[in-house]
């Protein structure tokens, strides 16, 4: 066996002596940004590394996504895997690519959503989002929902943001009714119906109904409807202002709107500002 010198050893491989000597530890901080990744994977269990990569960002830690998915894969953290979808959602020759939203409040998409309360009962959701930043605009909840409750929170929304210049949507009663067409029409806006039976074509608000009852409606049991409201409220909320978006580059769609939001952050957020040697970020505060 041919014995070489550590020096000769670390200069053919181009490494410096040290690494053959010096024993290697983990940062300081490690212990602590593990127990942020651990709390905010048991509180957004849907979330994948990336997510929670992009929450520890904003809570203040400088940190990339290689090192927390280190600490992931060494916690042996995964998302539980969802049962696939028939089919694709996007198809290319959809009205999705053929009206795309070009800028804020340019394009609006709203659908219905069920689920019950624990004693069985239905309760129907109204989800309204802007294509073009995600942002998810209102959700009304209810035991029933029909067209004038339709006209009615999109006139709210209206008067808050102004009218978009089409709204999106599928064929359903509520959607094609006389009313809710002339009263749109009236304000100045323009109906986009999806084909029927294409629910691809509605991407963006199909995509977000997946999320709401994957990360929500999947794992809470409502007692009430007034609980189904203030949940999914609250929801909203998280989902607008600090839920990360991976088609935003892992921002959330509206952060400066609902400000509020960042106050529900796990406790073990509140941690000391990072070492000295590191620029200083201000976390948020958990009240």
């Amino acid at each position: 066996m041919l014995t070489v010198s550590e020096r000769r050893a670390c200069r053919a491989l181009g490494q410096h002596r040290s690494t053959q000597r010096k024993v290697p530890r983990g940062r300081d901080d490690e212990a602590a940004l593990l127990a942020d990744l651990v709390e905010l994977a048991r509180r957004y269990g849907r979330y994948g590394y990336r997510k929670i990569a992009a929450l520890l960002r904003a809570a203040g830690w400088l940190v990339n996504d290689k090192r927390v998915e280190r600490l992931w894969r060494q916690e042996g953290l995964k998302v539980p895997a969802r049962r696939p979808k028939k089919g694709r959602l996007w198809d290319g020759d959809g009205s999705c690519v053929r009206l795309r939203p070009e800028h804020r409040d340019h394009v609006w998409s709203y659908d219905f959503v069920e689920a019950r309360t624990h004693d069985g009962r239905k309760v129907r959701l109204l989800n309204v989002i802007d294509e073009f930043t995600r942002e998810c605009l209102a959700i009304r909840v209810a035991r029933k929902l029909k067209a004038p409750d339709v006209i009615n929170v999109l006139s709210d929304l209206f008067i808050l943001r102004g009218v978009p210049a089409h709204i999106r949507s599928d064929n359903g009663p509520e959607f094609i009714a006389q009313s809710v067409q002339k009263w749109i029409t009236a304000v100045g806006a323009k109906t986009a119906y999806i084909t029927p039976g294409s629910p691809r074509e509605n991407g963006y608000i199909e995509s977000f109904n997946a999320r709401l009852r994957d990360e929500l409606l999947n794992g809470e049991i409502f007692y009430s409807l007034r609980e189904a409201q203030i949940l999914i409220e609250s929801w909203r909320r998280h989902y607008n202002g600090v839920r990360p978006h991976a088609s935003l580059g892992y921002r959330p769609p509206a952060p400066e709107v609902f400000v509020p939001a960042l106050t529900a952050w796990p406790a073990a957020l509140a941690r000391p500002a990072p070492p000295a040697k590191l620029p200083v970020v201000e976390r948020p505060t958990v009240h």
